[in-house]
């Protein structure tokens, strides 16, 4: 049976304003982050702290959600299934989420989405040298525009200046967690039948992880509260509220119901939504190499998804 035969029915214009609010939201999430950690707005909430305080507010809704919709599964949850399911959500949420967002301190939200976007690199490299996955020739076509897009991004300005060394690195290293974790998990972690409890052990172990790396850093002798101010407590809530819950459910729901080529177009959407909201929001910068290299590197991020829906749509593994 062919993927799209699966797929359950939904209008046009219901699949048209999910794409829209994945991309919006999640395109807009990385300004959040960026308002959030900014440590020189002086009302900052350190990075593991915010993933701490984030993945412990959604967690908390989505442990009552599923208390009460899908009790059953949380009865039947097995000690394999929790220990891999935390193990996920300690890759995805603290070494993808929480060590982007201390990179974010440093690096503005347009570049970081821009670099993120490189995911499908990672995935790609891992799924070959762990699982010995073969790797499409658009794939390594798109592999190496990205690397060209990336190089351009992360060179010296004309006038010498250049990114934050350490938050660069952050940044760049971030989604080999993200990637190793989401790989691993379609791949070997012990999976509870119902995903909405998969989802609340992640955002529940994600908490419990940032906070300990947040003690560890020291980070809580740096929040002062009387310091925070609205704008702060207003993008932590849409992390929580809208980015968390909101866009995740709808990302799941279209995977039911849209085709992946379609669903998967949020990879290279985001990073111009996110370049666009740090530039009118954040007034970053925009710069001719910005729009070079984002723009060298949304060609390769569109390369590798093209590659990897022609994959699926053959009934192959996807890369």
């Amino acid at each position: 049976m062919s993927s799209s035969a699966r797929l359950t029915s939904a209008s046009p214009l219901a699949i048209a304003l999910g794409m829209l609010a994945i991309y919006i939201v999640w395109g807009t999430t990385y300004l959040a982050i960026r308002v959030v950690v900014d440590p020189s707005a002086g009302s900052a909430i350190p990075p593991f702290s915010m993933v701490a305080l984030r993945f412990a507010l959604a967690g908390a809704v989505m442990l009552a959600i599923v208390a009460v919709v899908a009790r059953p599964a949380l009865r039947s949850l097995t000690r394999a299934q929790i220990r891999d399911q935390v193990i996920v959500g300690l890759a995805l949420n603290v070494g993808g989420l929480g060590v982007t967002s201390y990179g974010e301190q440093t690096i503005p939200s347009g570049i970081t989405a821009l670099l993120i976007a490189l995911l499908p690199i990672w995935v790609a490299l891992i799924g070959r040298v762990v699982y010995k996955d073969r790797i499409a020739p658009l794939t390594l076509f798109g592999i190496v525009i990205g690397i060209v897009g990336v190089a351009i991004l992360i060179s010296p300005r004309t006038d010498g200046a250049g990114l934050d060394p350490l938050g660069l690195a952050c940044i760049l290293i971030s989604p080999l967690s993200w990637g190793g974790g989401s790989i691993w998990s379609q791949r070997r972690a012990a999976t509870p039948p119902d995903q909405r409890v998969a989802v609340t052990i992640q955002m529940l172990a994600g908490s419990a992880g940032g906070a300990i790396v947040a003690v560890l850093l020291g980070e809580p002798a740096q929040i002062r509260t009387e310091t925070i101010g609205p704008d702060v407590l207003f993008a932590l809530f849409y992390l929580t509220t809208v980015g968390s819950l909101f866009a995740y459910n709808v990302y799941t729901w279209l995977l039911r119901v849209a085709p992946f080529g379609l669903v998967s177009t949020y990879a290279y959407v985001n990073p111009v939504v996110a370049v666009i909201a740090g530039g009118l929001i954040l007034a970053e910068p925009i710069s001719a190499q910005i729009v070079l290299g984002g723009g060298i590197v949304i060609a390769g991020v569109a390369a590798m998804v093209t590659a990897r829906s022609r994959t699926i749509k053959a009934g192959g593994t996807a890369h």
